[in-house]
């Protein structure tokens, strides 16, 4: 039983250090930059400059009528969160590179929910460009949520394959 408890310890640890960080972020971005502030860290490359966004994942659904976003944003998050928690009572104690995993998506998604609720917009200053080229800036919670999705299919993919493997041998 005490395994069981556990693993919800690990994950709500692993999910509030990472809505910490994002949120501690945000927050020095949000009170030391006025929006649209940038300051060059690698000239050519990296900034750090203070973006509010209304959209989604890179801005999308940003120009969309408000009853959408809100749907999107407000709602369907909420779905997802309850998601990840069935997920994460269904895995095993050992599991745990999956609840490294969804631990990651559900603290970042998190952090990102708390700017939505609180400001209508989730605050982004992590601004990578070459030349012409550049990247919709982001923010910490971002890089969970993309590590932990890249995690969780890499995570199954290798634990299909190797169940594919055992079961035809």
């Amino acid at each position: 039983m005490m395994k069981h408890y556990l693993k919800y310890f690990l994950f709500l640890s692993i999910s509030f250090a990472i809505v910490a960080l994002d949120q501690a972020t945000k927050l020095m971005i949000h009170t030391q930059f006025n929006l649209g502030e940038r300051k060059v860290i690698i000239p050519g490359f990296f900034n750090i400059t203070y973006v509010r966004n209304t959209g989604g994942v890179f801005g999308l659904f940003s120009q969309s009528n408000d009853v959408i976003r809100m749907i999107l944003f407000l709602i369907l998050p909420v779905l997802a969160f309850v998601l990840i928690v069935s997920i994460i009572h269904k895995l095993d104690i050992k599991e745990k590179y999956q609840l490294l995993a969804f631990s990651s998506i559900f603290g970042g998604a998190l952090g990102n929910y708390i700017d939505r609720i609180h400001f209508g917009y989730v605050v982004d200053f992590l601004d990578f460009y070459y030349k012409d080229m550049a990247w919709p800036a982001f923010n910490v919670g971002d890089i969970c949520i993309v590590i932990g999705v890249f995690s969780a299919i890499a995570i199954i993919y290798t634990t299909e394959g190797k169940k594919i493997a055992k079961d035809s041998s």
